[in-house]
This record gives C-alpha cells, structure tokens and sequence, in this order.
C-alpha cells in the first residue's frame, strides 16, 4: 500500500504512521498525565513540530545539490521530503530537553515518547515486512497516443523503470511535469513511462501539446485499472522498479527533483 484514501484525500503512508504515532503518544500521556496530574500535551507539540522541522531539515542535507538554486523548494513541502531518521533524533533530543527543564512532567513525559517511538517503530517495521503490493510490473494493457495497445510489463523490460500515474485535471502531476520530462534526458538509462488514468489519448495529445511537454514513453489506461492494482487511489503517484522490475520504492503525491532523486538511488544500476 502506498497511499491511505480518506474521504477525498489521498495520504502517504509515512504520515499516516507518523500521525498514528503521535497519537499514541497524545493518548498515553494523557492517561498518565491525569494520575501525576501533570500535562504534557503542549510538549508533546512542541515534540511533534521539532520532529518534523528536523525531518526536514535532514532531507534538505541529503539533497542540498537540489535545493542549492531553489530556496523555495525546501519550505515547500509538498514534495513529501522527510529523512525519518533525522525526524527520530529531533524526537530524542526535544524530549530530552523538557525531560532536563521540567522534573514535574519526567514520568508521563517519557512514558508518553517511548510509547510514540515504539508505536512508530513497530508500525514500519509492519510496512517494512508486509512489503509492497504486486512487487513486479504488472501485466497490463495500455494504449499509446495512436491507440496502438501496449502491454505495460513489456515496456522498457531488461532496465530499471519509473512509472508515474497522472491526469491533465491534477495540479500536483502538472508541476512534476517537468522534473520528469528533464529526468529522462539525464537518466538515459531508465525508463520513464507516464500513464495518464481514464482520459482519452486525443485528450492526452492536446494537453501534451499545449504543456510543450515530449514524454517519451506516453500511455493511457483507459480503465484506469492501474490504481486498484498497485493500492493506490491518489494523484500522482510514482513507482520505482528495478531492472528485474521488482518495485523498490513508490512516492505518493507530488515529485521534487530531489524526492525523484531519492527513488531512483533505489533503482540506479551502481547501487
């Protein structure tokens, strides 16, 4: 599973597993808050907040070569950039500071973290050996822009391969454009394949054209089938296979230079 659908809205997992975390955490130390009479919520905020500051400050370390002539970019979260690990060691040393500036609150105040951390662990650890759905390239047929059928598991086969799920209505896959269509001059030895969901290839075509985009390998799932297959019902949403095409990595939403960076390192042929 790659995204989580609530009401309209379509979430990384990450998130989610973040967010079940805190929760966690909020919940705990409540209760053990209510027997020491002592409140740690707004603390554990402050935790959340540095948490994910620090996430994302450590991102932007890996991938500064990206964000180096686009200053914008690393406030603009919208491209999912977190390092968890990074995001950890926020955790660790915000608690430790109100553990050190407030002995009122030391009891329900680790409790309450150590039952986040664990709960964050334990759920990715879950993820990690449930594994993603459908690992290999499914067995698909598409369409190209002359509505010759094209199967999906066929396409750049022998090579690592990026597939990226979109449409001409979704904002998000318009701005990643772009950054795609520029990753394939740079990576020649990957395969990009875009496949717009449920739109006709006239309508593909006319978009394209207006874009001034030239994606190489451009098809349409007419039935949009993909999406049920990989478990992912949101917009964009980009998958990193292997050249055994196994899937190695997927993004949920919209793409960076540097987020796309940090799948294809999954699936370069040097790593």
């Amino acid at each position: 599973m790659t995204s989580v659908i609530i009401g309209p809205f379509s979430l990384p997992i990450g998130y989610i597993m973040l967010m079940l975390a805190f929760g966690i955490a909020i919940l705990v130390g409540s209760l053990v808050g209510r027997r020491t009479r002592s409140s740690v919520i707004s603390k554990l905020g402050d935790i959340f907040l540095v948490t994910v500051v620090v996430a994302r400050l450590g991102f932007i370390i890996r991938y500064f070569e990206f964000y180096r002539d686009d200053w914008l970019g690393m406030v603009d979260i919208r491209d999912g950039g977190f390092d968890p690990w990074f995001g950890l060691a926020g955790t660790v040393l915000m608690a430790l500071f109100w553990y050190w500036r407030h002995a009122d609150v030391r009891k329900p105040l680790a409790i309450a973290v150590s039952a986040g951390v664990v709960a964050w662990l334990g759920i990715w650890g879950g993820v990690q050996m449930v594994g993603y759905p459908n690992v290999d390239v499914p067995e698909l047929e598409l369409v190209d822009l002359q509505g010759e059928p094209h199967n999906l598991a066929v396409v750049g086969a022998g090579g690592p391969r990026v597939v990226n799920l979109w449409a001409t209505w979704c904002g998000p896959c318009v701005r990643e454009m772009p950054v795609l269509e520029a990753a394939q001059q740079e990576y020649p030895d990957i395969t990009f394949i875009f496949v717009n969901q449920a739109e006709s290839p006239a309508r593909g075509l006319e978009f394209l054209s207006e874009q001034g985009l030239n994606l190489r390998h451009s098809y349409y799932d007419l039935r949009a089938e993909l999406p049920a297959i990989i478990q992912s019902r949101g917009l964009p949403t980009t998958l990193f296979y292997d050249a055994d095409g196994t899937l190695q990595d997927t993004h949920a939403g919209e793409l960076s230079r540097a987020t796309l960076a940090q799948g294809l390192s999954k699936i370069l042929p040097d790593n």
